[in-house]
This record gives C-alpha cells, sequence and structure tokens, in this order.
C-alpha cells in the first residue's frame, strides 16, 4: 500500500472520528422545547405551581435542554379540552384532571379519585406498587397519551350549598357542580350534576346558575370566596384523595433522548408529591383561618341516611360500569383487592394514632 493511500486512508478516520464527536457534542447541547397547556388559569395557586415546579426542575436537571412553556386556560381557550390538545399533538403536555374525559374515554375516571376510595398515600402506593400505573397505561396509550401522576389535593370537602341537606329528597332537582364518578351518583339520587371550569364557579353559584359546588378544601376555597355566598360546608365522600394529572403526548416522549425522557418522570414525579404537601399546609393554614374569620360558616356531615344512599348508588353504578366493560371491572378488582389490603394497616396506624389523640 503506498504512502499515500495510507495517508488518504489516516486523513478519513480522523475525519469521521472528528465528525463523530462534533455529532455528539451537537446531540447532547440540543434543546428541546415542549409546550404544556394546563386546565387552571394564570398563577393558579398549587395547581399551577405544581406545572411550574416541574418545568423548572426538568429544565435544572438537564442542563437546560429540556424547556418546557406552560400556557394557561386564558391562552389556549380551551380549559376542558386539555386531553384532546394533548392526544391530536398540538401540546406535548397537558396538565389537568382524569375523571374529566369520562364523556371520551369513561375508564378514565377512576384515576383521580374515587368515592370511598383510597386516601392519598393509598392511592400513590397503588399507583407505583399495586398495578395502577399498568392499568392506566391500558387506558391511554390507545389515544396517543401517557398519564403520570400530577399532584393530589388530599381529601376533598363534599362541597359548598345554599341550603341544608337533611334528606335525600333535598337532592332532587338539585344543581350542583360536582365531576367524575360522584356526579353519576347525585344524578341518579335525582341531582343534576355539571363540570364547570374553575374560572366560572364563584359567578356561577352566586347568580345561582347552581345551587352547589364542590371545588376542593380550605387550601383553595377560601380564597375562592365561596363561603360568601354558600353558608354551609359539608365534609367529603366522594374523593378521598384526588389526584391530578400529567398528560403527555407519547409520539413526542418517545422522540425524545431517553435521559430527558427519565428526567422528565423524575420532574412530574416529584412535582406531585410537592404538591400534595403543598396542599396540606394550605389546608391547615386555611382551616384556621376560615374558624377563626368566617364562624359564621356551617361546617356540616352529611345526614346517615343521605350517606347510605351515596353508597348504595355507588355500588350498584359500579357493578353497572363493570359488566358493559371488562377493563373498567379490572380496574374495579385492582383497587378494592388493594384498598382491602392497605386499609387495614392505615386502621391499625393512622386510625388508630388519631383516635388515641382525640379529645
Amino acid at each position: 500500500m503506498s504512502g499515500l493511500i495510507k495517508t488518504l486512508i489516516k486523513t478519513s478516520t480522523l475525519s469521521l472520528a472528528l465528525g463523530a464527536i462534533a455529532f455528539s457534542a451537537t446531540a447532547a447541547d440540543k434543546v428541546y422545547r415542549l409546550k404544556l397547556a394546563e386546565t387552571w388559569g394564570p398563577n393558579f395557586p398549587i395547581f399551577g405551581d405544581a406545572t411550574k415546579n416541574m418545568a423548572e426542575m426538568a429544565e435544572k436537571m438537564s442542563n437546560g435542554r429540556l424547556q418546557i412553556r406552560i400556557d394557561s386556560s386564558n391562552k389556549h381557550k380551551a380549559p376542558l379540552g386539555v386531553f384532546d390538545m394533548v392526544k391530536s399533538g398540538q401540546y406535548d403536555m397537558g396538565h389537568s384532571a382524569s375523571y374529566y374525559w369520562k364523556g371520551k374515554v369513561p375508564n378514565t375516571l377512576y384515576f383521580t379519585a374515587m368515592p370511598f376510595g383510597m386516601t392519598p398515600a393509598e392511592q400513590y402506593a397503588w399507583f407505583y406498587h399495586g398495578g395502577g400505573m399498568e392499568l392506566m397505561e391500558q387506558v391511554y396509550t390507545p389515544h396517543n397519551v401517557m398519564s403520570f401522576p400530577g399532584g393530589n389535593s388530599d381529601i376533598q370537602m363534599g362541597g359548598w350549598f345554599q341550603k341544608e341537606i337533611n334528606s335525600v329528597d333535598d337532592l332532587q332537582g338539585l344543581k350542583m357542580r360536582i365531576p367524575g364518578f360522584a356526579g353519576e351518583i347525585l344524578a341518579d339520587l335525582g341531582a343534576k350534576p355539571t363540570n364547570i371550569a374553575s374560572g366560572e364557579l364563584y359567578t356561577s353559584l352566586e347568580r345561582r346558575t347552581i345551587d352547589a359546588l364542590e371545588w376542593v378544601g380550605p387550601s383553595l376555597d377560601l380564597r375562592m370566596g365561596f363561603h360568601k355566598i354558600a353558608p354551609y360546608y359539608y365534609t367529603g365522600w366522594h374523593e378521598p384523595g384526588s389526584e391530578l394529572q400529567f398528560l403527555v403526548n407519547k409520539r413526542k416522549f418517545d422522540s425524545l433522548p431517553e435521559d430527558l425522557q427519565e428526567i422528565l418522570r423524575i420532574a412530574m414525579r416529584t412535582a406531585a408529591y410537592d404538591m400534595y404537601i403543598h396542599a396540606t399546609h394550605e389546608s391547615g393554614k386555611n382551616w384556621a383561618s376560615m374558624k377563626s374569620e368566617y364562624p359564621d360558616v356551617q361546617v356540616k356531615d352529611f345526614p346517615p341516611e343521605v350517606m347510605a344512599a351515596f353508597r348504595a348508588s355507588n355500588d350498584k353504578l359500579l357493578a353497572e360500569h363493570a359488566a358493559k366493560d371488562a377493563l373498567a371491572k379490572e380496574i374495579q378488582m385492582s383497587q378494592a383487592a388493594y384498598l382491602e389490603q392497605v386499609r387495614s394497616w392505615t386502621d391499625i396506624s393512622h386510625r388508630a394514632y388519631l383516635n388515641s389523640q382525640a379529645k
């Protein structure tokens, strides 16, 4: 082999190596920009903080390679259209609540909260260690969407009412903002449930477009001003651990490098946990304020007759859903079995401790 050929081969090899290094450096420096649509308005407390925290963590952990722009409902104009926008690829990500999509995909309702179901800790354990994530994947994958826990508001209060609820008869014709499976229960008992975006709740209650509403709890209800126009505040039964969700367009997720996929997963999971403890903090603080500053608010438990009717309707409707849909039945059985197992521990640990501290 002539010296000239050897020189050319060495030069070509060196050029290829340098090119590969340059390509690798370029790939490592590439910035991936995602767009997220949230159901909430701009700077919405707690819920909106979760999306901001997630985006900030993702950018920091990726050294700026993963950047997420957040569009609130005032920008995209479709607070209850987030699922469709992520599915179609109009947005890469979303932040909302899974049960909002039950009219499109009925089995999505199981992944926010179920009446008489799991507490936040129990539900997180089911998601990550009891098969919940795998079942959620079965529901969302056919729609080119991935769903991840997006922050828990803790147990939600039963709602604000213009009139006191003394019997099941008081539910007849009651116009109430209440989403998810609880809305189906209220409808079964004669009420008229509806779902309204957060920005319209106060006005709807004030103008008597609705007679009652449930939103979250003291963490958010107090600043919404519901206590000014509805004197009765009922304790919870319908959402014992309300989990929001991060939605991700699957094709977009698959197009990310593996390290950025993992960074995004970690950022979402961490932001979800932080929202849970943030909501707990705010509820404790606002509950104390409500008792001292607004003593006229009448905090009520639903009467035993009403609670019994709620539970009976819940059992009947669950059975109807399971009879019509094999996947619904599988999800229900998974949740019921896990709740039976984990609740025995909750009873002997948390419930026993709280009972021992009761004054």
